[in-house]
């Protein structure tokens, strides 16, 4: 069975900066890219961020200068730096691992930024 789980979520301040991890155990087959969405309260989900398996990144533009994407292949964890974090970016943030036998959403975890 696969499990996908974020973690790292929380409180913070605006201006503060915050990591988010995730880890995924029980896929079958190769990883092809690991990513990142956010919804934020009463939108529609959106990209975030995503990591190929060769090391590719896309970011959107609104948001490359304070986030990145990292991993370790290795544990299969993918993390979501996020600096400089703004009200705006108040957000359920959800994980996700592209694999060949199939595409595998985590929980999502809550990330609030407010003064």
């Amino acid at each position: 069975q696969v499990e996908v789980v974020e973690s790292g979520g929380g409180v913070v301040q605006p201006g503060e900066s915050l990591r988010l991890s995730c880890s995924a155990s029980g896929i079958v087959g190769s990883i092809e890219h690991m990513a990142w969405a956010r919804q934020r309260p009463g939108k529609a989900r959106t990209f975030v961020a995503s990591i190929l398996n060769t090391g590719r990144i896309n970011i959107p533009d609104s948001l490359k200068d304070r986030f990145s994407v990292s991993r370790d292949g290795n544990e299969n964890t993918v993390y979501l730096q996020m600096a400089s974090l703004k009200p705006e970016d108040t957000a359920v943030y959800f994980c996700n691992f592209g694999a060949t036998e199939g595409s595998y959403w985590g929980k999502g975890i809550s990330v609030t930024v407010s003064s």
